[in-house]
């Protein structure tokens, strides 16, 4: 399942760093490999503890971890939606991402300049918004023009449907908040909207990128994000890019658990990212478990259990019978497939099954 979170930020916030840290990030299980597909995009196995115990129990002759695709998006500069910069390649980028990782500078540093002189992450942010909101005003005018007088003209209730929508769309970017403020409540409203591709209909998450000492609680800076961003459908997460820099040249998992340990952090900042990202493309995961092989699969969050069949195969959605599922505690719990059967707790599930996260998953299927 090919999804692609975007980093975004103006120069000099901390970007490429981040993705630096992410393409040398491993995994706490095993050393599965960082790929890059080009030189802005990465797959990065994504850290999962439910993974790691089901490869301890099995002790498998393979393991095969959930993936997120994370692209590392140019720096963005002021008249974007103009050209300025590269400012036609970041809106062509970004338009080809599913969600959106909004890096902004959350740290004093005299040795690094910001672009704009002072650091302040509200008015980056603004910056960004502000660009990304022209460009989809330009979707939406140009739409605008096309469908308005077959909508109010004639008897076309598509065209009306369609119509309603785009003005909706333009009065929330004219008023300076994203597409993604702008519910519907019809289907068709919805795929029409979702058509669009409207560059501030993604989901987004804010990355704050602060100082060592600012890692476990944040900042002014950070606080002045949240109060900026508390009324947006959007995530935060605080970042050190530096202290993930450091903790990505250790070699071991016990040197990188101990760093964390002596600066006050569960777990690094990398980690975090990951599985946000994943969780903001509405991704999930189950398992198949045994012998040969453990393997996390990845499916979208809502899929019923034919879908996820045929993500290991089409043939396997095709021809659905139907679906043997053990939760993962259940699994962890009493110790293994046999156990969980003997003990009844094994659940037999039909076309309509909702597959839940963590999940292990066994198709039945006739082709």
């Amino acid at each position: 399942m090919s999804l692609q979170c975007g980093i975004v930020g103006l120069p000099n916030v901390g970007k490429s760093t981040l993705f630096n840290c992410l393409s040398n990030a491993k995994a706490q299980s095993a050393n599965f490999p960082f790929c890059t597909i080009e030189p802005n995009v990465g797959v990065i196995t994504v850290p999962d503890d439910r993974l790691n115990r089901l490869v301890e129990m099995c002790q498998p002759r393979s393991v095969v971890p959930a993936t997120v695709e994370i692209v590392d998006i140019a720096g963005l500069v002021k008249g974007a939606s103009k050209g300025e910069g590269l400012g036609n390649k970041f809106l062509a980028n970004i338009r080809e991402t599913d969600a959106i990782l909004h890096v902004l500078r959350c740290f004093d540093d005299d040795n690094i300049t910001h672009v704009d002189g002072t650091v302040d992450p509200v008015r980056d942010k603004e910056i960004i918004d502000f660009e990304l909101q022209l460009k989809d005003l330009e979707t939406i005018d140009s739409r605008i023009a096309k469908t308005q007088k077959q909508a109010q003209t004639g008897g076309d209730k598509v065209a009306k449907m369609q119509y309603e929508v785009l003005v909706r769309f333009k009065e929330a970017l004219e008023a300076g908040r994203p597409a993604r403020s702008v519910s519907f409540d019809t289907v068709d409203e919805q795929r029409f909207a979702r058509d669009l591709f409207l560059l501030t209909s993604k989901p987004v998450m804010y990355v704050c990128n602060v100082d060592d000492a600012s890692a476990v609680d944040g900042n002014k800076y950070v606080d002045a994000v949240r109060e900026a961003v508390k009324d947006e459908d959007a995530e935060i997460l605080i970042v050190a890019a530096q202290t993930e820099s450091d903790i990505a040249e250790l070699d071991t998992w016990e040197e990188r658990r101990e760093f964390l340990a002596e600066i006050g952090l569960e777990e690094s900042g990398v980690s975090r990212l990951i599985r946000a990202a994943y969780s903001l493309l509405n991704l999930q995961t189950y398992f198949t478990a045994g012998p040969d092989e453990v393997r996390a699969w990845t499916f979208l969050r809502g899929s019923k259990a034919p879908q996820c069949a045929g993500i290991i195969h089409t043939d396997f959605e095709k021809g659905f019978i139907r679906a043997e599922v053990i939760k993962y505690e259940d699994y962890v719990t009493l110790g293994g497939e046999k156990a969980v059967k003997e003990a009844g707790k094994m659940n037999v599930e039909g076309k309509e099954y909702v597959v839940q996260d963590g999940d292990i998953m066994h198709f039945l299927f006739n082709v």
